[in-house]
């Protein structure tokens, strides 16, 4: 890392200037987070009066976020060179059907991959939700 002498950075606190520098110019991934919280997830102000209701709902907010984020950075370790957003809209074209056999009572379940799908299909194999 790059060395600044003490001049280069004013704060209020006792951080190294290396490591205010390093905050500094990481700030875009919490800038980039709030984007995706507000136009990705969809989430938008709601209007909680109790405590539990207001803890309630930012903790599925930052829970919706880290599902976003595992799942970008699933697509990124498997070479799946889509977006979230591409990867989310084509999965809601896949249809998954359902069959009870008439005698056993057995039921199977499909899910139905046409050509399409085919780069996302390793995200509907049983061993790709396994530990990464």
């Amino acid at each position: 890392m790059t060395e600044f002498n003490d001049s280069s950075y004013l704060t209020n606190t006792n951080i190294p200037v290396n490591d205010v520098y390093a905050a500094y110019h990481n700030l875009w991934h919490v800038e980039r987070a709030f984007r995706i919280s507000k136009s990705k997830i969809e989430i938008r102000p709601m209007f909680h009066f109790t405590r539990r209701r207001i803890e309630a709902h930012v903790c599925i907010c930052f829970v919706a976020l880290k599902v976003y984020k595992e799942l970008e950075r699933l697509l990124k370790l498997s070479d799946i060179n889509m977006s979230v957003d591409k990867v989310l809209a084509l999965a809601r074209t896949i249809v998954t059907i359902q069959m009870t056999l008439p005698q056993s009572k057995q039921t199977i379940n499909r899910t139905m991959l046409m050509k399409r799908h085919q780069r996302i299909a390793p995200l509907f194999a049983d061993e790709f939700w396994g530990t990464r």
